[in-house]
């Protein structure tokens, strides 16, 4: 049965995939912008705003940051969970959507 948070908006995913390493939220936006060939780009308000709904969902937490300045920010197991779930989920869609088109011709 698929978890009730999937699917995961562009935003969360991208979040999500962007802290898989300790990050701060400006290094976040950089690399949500990187990852998605600039297709995405947040405002900070957008951003820690889904950082506190992630966190409340245990999705990502704050970790210790050499600059006491910046909070860093890391998935949870829980987190690269929901992203793998989720990115099976697209993987299936595009198959099955280019079997579907390759059978039609299209």
């Amino acid at each position: 049965m698929r978890d009730k948070a999937l699917p995961l908006t562009e935003t969360v995913y991208y979040i999500l995939l962007a802290t898989l390493h300790p990050t701060h939220g400006y290094a976040i936006m950089q690399k949500i912008e990187a990852l998605s060939h600039g297709e995405v780009r947040m405002a900070a308000g957008t951003l820690y705003g889904a950082i506190d709904s992630l966190q409340k969902q245990n999705l990502i937490v704050p970790v210790a940051s050499e600059d006491p300045r910046r909070k860093v920010y890391q998935i949870t197991t829980a987190g690269i969970a929901l992203l793998k779930q989720d990115t099976a989920r697209m993987q299936h869609m595009v198959t099955t959507t280019t079997q579907h088109l390759k059978e039609l011709g299209l």
